[in-house]
């Protein structure tokens, strides 16, 4: 197979982060990505996805860092462009002295249900993997936050019934296994869609969502507002970067606030 510009200059960088070493523990900002597509990125590849951002790294599936190229993501063959660069590449111009790492394990079209810690998505235990990945990843880094957007598989009768109560139980899961009681919950607004039963129903899964925020300490809903999709689910290209940057900004403004 022919050398891409996208893995030539994935190698020589990685190369050079081996090189010059991680950073010290706790310069070094670790996020979880989690949830189901919007999160593990669906939108299409942008030129700029291709050149690594020095001081943001990604874990890969073999759980080794590597420079955050998209797809970050594995979870299928329609894996993209996401949030988690342009989420990084703002926090890291904000953050004096720090460098990020991400980790990826989302996995599109999960139900919260299937995030359980007894649960199985596709023969796969997700809140275990993503636990394993981070409690890895922290051995380098010092976790920092987990970024969220699921909810389009919950977007039923059935499932807008549950959501509240079940986000709550799975931030709660999270903090404890991971060892951070007051470890942020970043919570992205579904994307509106032309099917008007359909948006209902995931405007309620939206109002959930927001009572959780309001509910928990350290969790915060991040708008949607004016985002758009490609296929009226999955946020385009440019919308899925303002999302990241509106993340970010959620984000720093939580951490002001502590």
């Amino acid at each position: 197979m022919k050398p891409t510009l996208r893995s030539i200059s994935a190698i020589l960088l990685s190369l050079c982060t081996i090189a010059a070493g991680l950073p010290e523990k706790e310069n070094f900002h670790l996020f979880l990505l989690a949830g189901q597509s919007n999160m593990a990125g669906r939108a299409k590849l942008e030129d700029s996805a291709a050149e690594p951002i020095r001081g943001i790294l990604a874990m890969n599936k073999d759980l080794k860092w590597q420079p955050a190229i998209d797809p970050l993501h594995w979870d299928k063959a329609s894996a993209a462009g996401g949030m988690g660069r342009p989420f990084a590449e703002d926090v890291l111009k904000k953050s004096k002295g720090a460098e990020i790492g991400l980790i990826p394990a989302a996995f599109g079209g999960t139900s919260v249900r299937e995030w359980a810690p007894d649960a199985k998505a596709s023969g796969t235990n997700l809140y275990q993997t993503a636990i394993e990945r981070a409690q890895i990843a922290m051995k380098d880094g010092t976790l920092k936050a987990i970024l969220w957007h699921q909810g389009e598989a919950d977007s039923n009768e059935r499932g807008i019934k549950v959501h509240e109560e079940r986000m709550i139980e799975l931030i709660g899961n999270f903090r404890k296994d991971l060892g951070i009681a007051d470890l942020p919950f970043v919570i992205g607004q579904l994307a509106d869609s032309p099917d008007k039963e359909k948006d209902e129903l995931r405007k309620a899964i939206d109002d959930a969502n927001r009572r959780v925020a309001e509910k928990m300490e350290n969790v915060v809903f991040v708008s949607s507002k004016k985002l758009e999709t490609a296929d009226g689910t999955h946020f385009d290209a440019p919308s899925i970067r303002k999302f990241g940057e509106r993340y970010a900004d959620a984000y720093l403004e939580l951490m002001g606030a502590k």
